[in-house]
């Protein structure tokens, strides 16, 4: 902050002297100007940190000297200051995008304040989030070795994000690393925990010691709003969608709507769209619906698209709870599918219950993987974020959100599954029919080591409630950040999957889903 160049412009400027004097004696740079003609010529030949601005000068008043400071240095920050409390005044002001704004007569403590706020900022949020975290880290640390649940978990995982998402800010980057360690450190402990649990928690009947998963979201979540009184209740899956990626959609959204909940639910394995969304549309796990819907069903060494059946397992799941209700379906793939429903969103309003599935954030991470560009757009956790709220800010969802905001509806916003970076490479070997999926495989005969504790093995797929493409197939689900890996050519295979965004396996990132209750702000 010292040595900061300050212009300070003023039709009363020499009543400012003991202002200037006390800035000068924090070691600010003072220059000043009595009107806005000169101010104007002195910006235009000098870059300024900042400008103190009147607003009522003879002449050109202040507004009108912002104005010319934005067109000729539109990244000065500018200070007004005025005698009027007129909320006018004020409106105008923040309409023109002023950095801050003071009310004569101003304290010399305001001014340093003000100064603070514009040229320490950054440092000053820096060292708040450092010594934030660093007090927060032995406490999540501590937490890893407790008997922790699955409520427990979302609450570490929670804690993480929020960490990761204060640090994306700062440019002191030096606890950045603590906390990627205290997330693998964290990925490693759930793993286990995730292992010693999953199978319980599909076999027991009892919903209080297991955590919502994937069969249970719509009718635990969407079904029950159907009573409530609303014009129509909207579920919006975006699929592939991480909860940090959430946490960057959120400051957008919550502009529109009422954020009543946020919970989360836990996908299932693999935490991969063939097996976790036709979960959620059919209520069913896997293994149910290769049984009872065979004709639509496809297993992992088979042709086809895994996925192209969600509506009808929807329609059966609603028909299963005897709900009388009208509803639709749409699957947004293209920009153009997804404008056509912007563009005729009116006509669902007569629906009692409208499923929308967004599928970009998961073509994303495919893209990333295939095309050098995008991975150079997204090189980590903190790009991928800023890609995807990029997304929302122009796409055609957020046209839909905005007329639903003004409509008396109500919202459930989730996705199917999360995806991790992965880092690590686990080597494999299996035959042709093995599933390529690298964060889990299935299939005869896998040699693998055994031994790995990075690694989630069901021998027995029925116990998982996982079809089996032949009576010796196996499960294994990688986690934390590993990937598998074939020996056969296996340094490209590395070079080229290492650092990107994968799905199927166990870790927070992957299987710890949002589940947002939206209520219309507009209504």
């Amino acid at each position: 902050m010292p040595n900061a160049r300050i212009l300070w412009v003023d039709d009363e400027i020499d009543l400012l002297k003991a202002h200037i004097m006390f800035l000068k004696e924090k070691g600010f740079d003072m220059e000043s100007a009595s009107n806005g003609i000169d101010a104007l010529e002195m910006i235009q030949e000098k870059a300024y940190d900042i400008v103190f601005l009147d607003e009522q000068m003879p002449g050109m008043d202040g507004l009108t000297v912002l104005s010319e400071i934005q067109k000729i240095k539109p990244n000065t920050p500018v200070i007004m200051i005025t005698k009027s409390e007129e909320e006018q005044i004020m409106e105008d002001a923040l309409g023109a995008q002023i950095t801050d704004y003071l009310i004569k007569p101003v304290k010399p403590t305001q001014i340093l304040l003000a100064c603070k706020k514009i040229l320490e900022n950054k440092r000053l949020v820096t060292e708040h989030v450092n010594l934030g975290y660093q007090q927060d880290f032995r406490n999540i640390a501590m937490q890893f070795f407790e008997d922790n649940d699955f409520n427990d978990w979302v609450d570490i995982y929670r804690k993480l994000m929020f960490w990761e998402g204060k640090m994306e800010e700062n440019e002191d980057k030096s606890m950045e690393e603590v906390l990627i360690n205290q997330l693998s450190e964290a990925n490693e402990n759930f793993g286990r925990f995730v292992g010693d649990h999953y199978l319980d928690w599909l076999h027991t009947k009892d919903e209080e010691d297991r955590p919502i998963l994937s069969p249970d979201l719509i009718p635990r979540t969407a079904f029950p709003l159907l009573d409530e009184g609303y014009e129509s209740v909207f579920f919006i899956l975006v699929d592939c969608l991480r909860y940090d990626q959430w946490k960057a959609f959120e400051p957008i959204i919550s502009e529109l709507f009422y954020i009543q909940s946020e919970q989360a639910y836990y996908g299932i394995l693999p935490t991969a769209t063939q097996y976790a969304r036709n979960a959620i549309f059919s209520g069913m796990m896997p293994l149910e619906i290769s049984q009872r819907f065979s004709k639509y069903w496809l297993n992992d060494d088979e042709d086809g698209g895994k996925n192209n059946f969600e509506a009808e397992f929807f329609q059966e799941l609603v028909s299963r709870h005897r709900l009388n209700i009208k509803t639709s379906y749409h699957k947004i793939i293209t920009n153009e599918d997804g404008k056509n429903l912007a563009d005729n969103i009116h006509n669902l309003f007569n629906n009692d219950l409208n499923v929308i599935v967004y599928n970009f954030i998961d073509l994303l991470s495919h893209s990333r993987t295939e095309m050098n560009i995008i991975r150079e757009l997204a090189p980590n956790e903190a790009a991928y974020r800023s890609i995807s709220r990029s997304w929302l800010e122009f796409s055609p969802l957020l046209s839909v959100l905005k007329t639903l905001s003004k409509r008396n509806v109500r919202i459930i916003l989730t996705t199917d599954h999360g995806t991790i970076r992965v880092k690590r490479p686990t080597k494999i070997i299996g035959d042709r029919t093995t599933t390529t999926n690298l964060r889990y495989k299935q299939g005869k005969n896998l040699n693998y080591d055994e031994k790995d504790k990075h690694l989630f093995t069901v021998r027995n797929p029925k116990d998982a409630f996982l079809p089996q493409s032949h009576v010796s197939s196996t499960y294994v689900f990688a986690m934390e950040d590993h990937f598998f890996a074939y020996p056969n050519n296996y340094n490209y295979y590395v070079n080229h999957y290492k650092d990107t965004f994968q799905h199927g396996g166990i870790s927070m990132e992957e299987m710890i889903i949002p589940i947002v209750d939206l209520i219309p702000k507009g209504r």
